[in-house]
């Protein structure tokens, strides 16, 4: 068996596990979004650093206690869906809105020691001196993001997931959409 590594929330009440290292891709964000998303759930303005995510399947992911206290939000009606304890705030997983593509996204800053996760492999939306963005290592991480998907789709592994009711395709917390802005507005008030 591969390796597992145990995530938490901040207050300790959602305990899990990441199991099965190594089917998946350890890559750092530097997008507005993700910004706005760990300043939003009280984590630190991660600034130019960006944040890192383990992306992975939803059935690499066990709870072992607190999944009932999941919530849900996201910048849009079609966005990324961002899981969050409603017991502590604490950002845990960003993941796709339909349950049939599997993928599920770690934040890395929830485990006590990310080291068996490797080194970050993948950067993304890197700001760039012209003003646009570029990326690194983005072609093995969106060929893994489908492969894990195309597979997920034929296994039927893609039933094995705690954010979604697979009978009704709907997440398993209410998902609560926040005002078109939200993003720019939490970036406008966190920069100096």
């Amino acid at each position: 068996m591969r390796a597992q590594v145990p995530f938490s929330c901040r207050c300790g009440r959602i305990q899990g596990t990441l199991s099965d290292i190594g089917w998946g891709n350890h890559a750092r964000c530097f997008c507005q979004s993700c910004r706005a998303a760990d300043i939003h759930t009280g984590d630190a303005d991660p600034g130019g650093e960006g944040i890192t995510v383990y992306q992975t399947t939803p059935d690499k992911i066990s709870f072992q206690s607190g999944q009932d206290q999941l919530a849900v939000f996201s910048f849009g009606p079609k966005n990324l869906l961002r899981w969050q304890a409603s017991c502590c705030g604490a950002l845990l997983f960003n993941t796709l809105r339909n349950p049939k593509v599997s993928f599920a996204a770690l934040r890395t800053n929830r485990i006590d020691d990310p080291t068996p996760l490797g080194p970050v492999a993948s950067r993304g939306f890197i700001p760039a001196d012209d003003g646009k963005q570029r990326h690194e290592g983005i072609l093995p991480l969106v060929i893994g993001m489908l492969w894990r998907a195309l597979i997920g789709r034929i296994t039927g592994r893609w039933t094995q997931t705690p954010f979604f009711d697979t009978e009704t395709l709907k997440p398993v917390a209410e998902v609560k959409v926040l005002p078109k802005g939200e993003i720019a507005r939490i970036l406008a008030q966190n920069t100096p």
